[in-house]
């Protein structure tokens, strides 16, 4: 499954290209297609641990649902490279609720891409059977990833424990 915008691609990982991101060592760009940027694609214990514990299991349970837990990753078109990745942290609730997690390399930040991809995965989550919101956490010192929310209007519900809830309807 891919979704497109002017500037990037957004590719849902098979469970198999999923289990190469973890790898790490470019096996998966080079299977996309895609080039290598010059600054590793590294992946921190939390993302390593959510995949392996969560996604990959939930896939093998529930295959037919498995665009709402893997990884999409961004392509930049023009540069032919992977800038960063989303995930839905899997079908939605009793109350139609799906989260969105996402993330952007280091050196593609600031640049505008997680706005218009959350936007293309909201677009395409509200097509999806019960998906009647979808959820976002952010870390309260991370205004980055508050301000991508904002401008996908996401409403602040508030900060629960460590985090800041945030909300968007399908209206």
């Amino acid at each position: 499954m891919k979704l497109e915008t002017t500037r990037i691609s957004i590719v849902a990982l098979t469970k198999n290209q999923l289990e190469n991101y973890l790898i790490a060592d470019n096996i998966l760009e080079n299977e996309l297609g895609l080039t290598i940027i010059p600054i590793p694609r590294t992946i921190n214990d939390r993302v390593k641990n959510a995949i392996t514990t969560k996604l990959l299991p939930a896939i093998n349970e529930s295959p037919k649902d498995n665009l709402l837990y893997t990884f999409w990753t961004i392509i930049d078109k023009a540069q032919n490279c992977m800038i960063g990745d989303l995930c839905f942290k899997g079908p939605p609730n009793d109350d139609g609720e799906i989260e969105i997690g996402y993330g952007t390399y280091p050196a593609f930040q600031g640049k505008g891409y997680m706005k218009e991809a959350v936007n293309q995965m909201a677009l395409w989550a509200f097509q999806q059977e019960n998906v009647k919101s979808i959820i976002a956490k952010t870390d309260p010192s991370n205004i980055a990833s508050q301000r991508i929310l904002e401008n996908n209007n996401f409403l602040n519900l508030g900060q629960e424990g460590e985090y800041i809830t945030w909300k968007l309807n399908n209206d």
